[in-house]
């Protein structure tokens, strides 16, 4: 029963996690008007799946990490409430963010669970050294990275399209969107209500820029379409590689899944999640933090797909959503047209994410423990 108990909270982690991030590979693609909604989505889930299959063979040291292993003795590791504790204090804290549409770290939520529930149930022998060294310092400082990175870059890009003569052009993209609604009428004869349909068309007026002039022959646009949803690609697949096995880490700390299986439970429930309930998040990614355009998609999505892999493959548990929002306002800094309202509300999220987190899972863990 409790392997059940178990399996659900790693399985209703990894729900939470895909509607919060899995769009946020493919944000800017959907912002910049390059594509629609559905067509984003579809693509995220794709790429973000094979990530966590890539995740078998790439990112051993992240499960290790996300074990807790290092953290807490090896005895409590054994304990099958540990792991409950730390993946629905995690889950209920990211579910929670999404309701409300605000992209926060599935890292930063698992950091906070873990610590949480180890304090509460070893007190000072909890390892504090090992979570700031290998937890929060990358935390921390991967959004500072991807925001100037992302910063310079775009610079570096715009100087060599100028160079090339590709230029920029401001357009009218036209979105009509049908509505059906259900208007009661009544019937003069007889003691019911009946209804009729009525189609409502509404006329959306988005500002698109697209870009002039050829490369090697080939019209620019068309080519940074191209590169545009190949770096989301990447993003999302890097994504995939790095949340994967944080999850399943919880997974084995009783060895009650083969990982590879368990890498395969938690990609399927992910791509659900993403699916079914990522829409919100996704629109506050895409609108909300700053105008863009394709070109300025593909820069962020560059910074963070780079920055996102290279830590997975170093076992350095980096947020997909720092990173991502860090690329995105670096963008928006170059540019002047960042929302600081909406990113002073995002950085809030993310400094309630540990606490919350840290308080779900230490209080779970007591209730677990006086229960079971």
């Amino acid at each position: 029963m409790i392997l059940i108990l178990l399996f659900i909270a790693a399985c209703f982690l990894a729900y939470s996690n895909g509607a919060n991030d899995n769009f946020k590979g493919v944000a800017t693609l959907f912002g910049s008007g390059t594509t629609n909604y559905k067509k984003a989505i579809n693509w995220a889930t794709i790429t973000t799946f094979s990530g966590s299959v890539a995740a078998i063979f790439l990112a051993e040291e992240l499960v290790k990490n996300f074990s807790g292993k290092g953290l807490v003795p090896n005895e409590l590791i054994q304990m099958p409430i540990f792991a409950i504790s730390i993946a629905l204090g995690a889950a209920f804290t990211v579910f929670i963010a999404t309701k409300i549409g605000m992209p926060i770290s599935t890292t930063h939520s698992l950091v906070g669970a873990l610590f949480g529930a180890g304090v509460m149930a070893i007190g000072t022998e909890f390892n504090f050294a090992k979570l700031g060294k290998t937890f929060l310092v990358p935390l921390i400082v991967s959004p500072l990275m991807a925001a100037v990175l992302s910063l310079l870059l775009y610079i570096i890009f715009r100087h060599v399209r100028k160079k090339l003569n590709i230029t920029k052009n401001s357009g009218i993209y036209i979105d009509k969107k049908q509505e059906a609604e259900a208007i009661p009428v009544s019937a003069h004869h007889m003691n019911t209500v009946a209804t009729e349909t009525k189609i409502t068309t509404s006329i959306h007026h988005t500002k698109v820029e697209t870009y002039n002039g050829k490369l090697l022959g080939i019209n620019s646009q068309k080519i940074l379409d191209s590169l545009h949803y190949l770096s989301a690609g990447i993003v999302s697949f890097a994504r995939g590689l790095n949340d994967t096995p944080k999850i399943v880490g919880l997974l084995l700390i009783i060895n009650a899944l083969d990982i590879k299986w368990g890498m395969i439970a938690v990609a399927i429930t992910m791509a659900l999640g993403g699916l079914i309930n990522a829409k919100k998040v996704g629109v506050i990614m895409s609108k909300k933090i700053t105008p863009m355009n394709s070109g300025q998609g593909f820069t962020a999505n560059m910074i963070t797909g780079l920055l996102v892999t290279t830590a997975s493959i170093h076992g350095l548990p980096v947020s997909t959503t720092h990173v991502s929002v860090g690329s995105i306002f670096g963008i928006g800094t170059v540019t002047k047209k960042a929302n600081p309202k909406m990113i002073s509300k995002i950085l809030l999220s993310w400094v309630l994410t540990l606490p919350i987190a840290a308080i779900a899972s230490g209080l779970l863990f007591k209730l677990l423990q006086s229960i079971l």
